[in-house]
């Protein structure tokens, strides 16, 4: 028991980050506006779809045009079920704006969901700009006294929407996958330091379950893009990046097939896997940065941050990706062990 500690942390971990990562729930949040355009000086009627929301069981519902610090509120709502309401604007002939279009966002409040947001939800046509005339006749207001969602939820995220439960798998073996790759240099390089066969068993074991936890996170991504950017695959830099990189460490299997010779063989795929992990860094680390991308983190389109991750979710996410690691060290030193054993069969050590 006392050397399998780590394995059991692992199992308790994972097995965490997959219950509170599925039964929790998502907070309230707005998916869709209809109509979505309008004119100003006409009244506007507006259809808000909620998703987790108590429209019809609120008393303190309130809903806002905003656009910076100006706000409108509605004349008229009418709640025709949990997520559905119905929200009239009166909208000034002119708008705090010099532009002919403006975006407005949606803001609602009630005592049982809290406040949500939805951003550029409403575009409103001017005929008449007069922003300095506009200012006079639109309120500031800074909305201040929404109401605070109680519990232990999930952040509501357009687009992402139930997907954003994939963080804890997707990202979490992407996060194993390199520690794991960085513990098969160390080995490598003690291999070409002392030559022990051992050594390359280890690197040798690390590499495989390293490329298949980025296999599996390029099948859990290749999902996620499906439901969030409506194709398996795009010509997306970081996904043709990735692409490249699982090649060259795909490389690394065919090279090691290639060799009879044990030392030969365990020599030259350390000095490949050395730097084929070299390759991480201007693949996946440079060169996304440098152009624009649908992915996360990439290209100014931000990650780890306020739109894709809060704490709640961070309750679950860094023990996803601690539980993951240690289950593909165990994986691995299993493989570690069965190459070992092969080895005595053989009467090579």
């Amino acid at each position: 028991m006392k050397e399998n500690w780590w394995k059991i942390i692992g199992i308790v971990l994972m097995l965490f980050a997959l219950i509170f990562g599925i039964l929790t729930p998502l907070k309230p949040g707005l998916p869709s506006v209809f109509p979505f355009n309008g004119k100003a000086g006409n009244p506007l009627t507006v259809d808000i779809q909620g998703y987790n929301t108590h429209f019809d069981e609120a008393k303190e519902q309130r809903v806002w045009l905003k656009l910076g610090d100006y706000t409108l509120g509605s004349s008229k709502l009418e709640a025709t079920s949990s997520n559905l309401l119905r929200a009239t604007f009166l909208t000034p002939a002119m708008l705090p704006s010099k532009d002919s279009v403006v975006v407005f966002s949606l803001v609602t409040d009630n005592e049982i969901d809290g406040a949500s947001v939805m951003p550029s939800a409403i575009f409103v046509k001017q005929s008449v700009i007069d922003s300095a005339g506009a200012a006079q006749v639109w309120p500031q207001n800074s909305l201040d006294n929404l109401h605070q969602q109680a519990g232990i939820m999930f952040p509501y995220r357009n687009v992402l929407g139930e997907t954003i439960r994939n963080l804890y798998y997707h990202v979490s073996l992407w996060f194993a996958m390199f520690i794991i790759l960085a513990v098969s240099i160390f080995y490598s390089i003690r291999y070409l330091n002392k030559g022990n066969m051992l050594d390359d068993h280890r690197s040798n074991a690390l590499v495989s379950v390293g490329v298949l936890f980025g296999l599996l996170g390029c099948a859990t991504g290749s999902i996620w893009a499906k439901h969030t950017w409506g194709t398996w695959w795009t010509t997306d830099v970081k996904l043709n990046m990735t692409a490249i990189f699982m090649l060259i460490y795909l490389a690394y299997f065919v090279l090691r097939g290639s060799f009879q010779d044990e030392i030969k063989r365990a020599r030259l795929a350390s000095v490949y896997n050395i730097f084929a992990f070299a390759s991480i860094i201007p693949l996946l680390f440079v060169i996304p940065r440098l152009v624009d991308s649908l992915h996360p983190g990439n290209g100014g389109n931000p990650g780890f941050g306020g739109e894709d991750l809060d704490n709640t979710m961070r309750i679950a996410f860094y023990p996803a990706i601690i539980g993951m690691t240690l289950i593909g060290l165990w994986i691995a030193d299993l493989r570690y062990r069965l190459a070992v054993l092969a080895d005595k069969v053989l009467d090579r050590i």
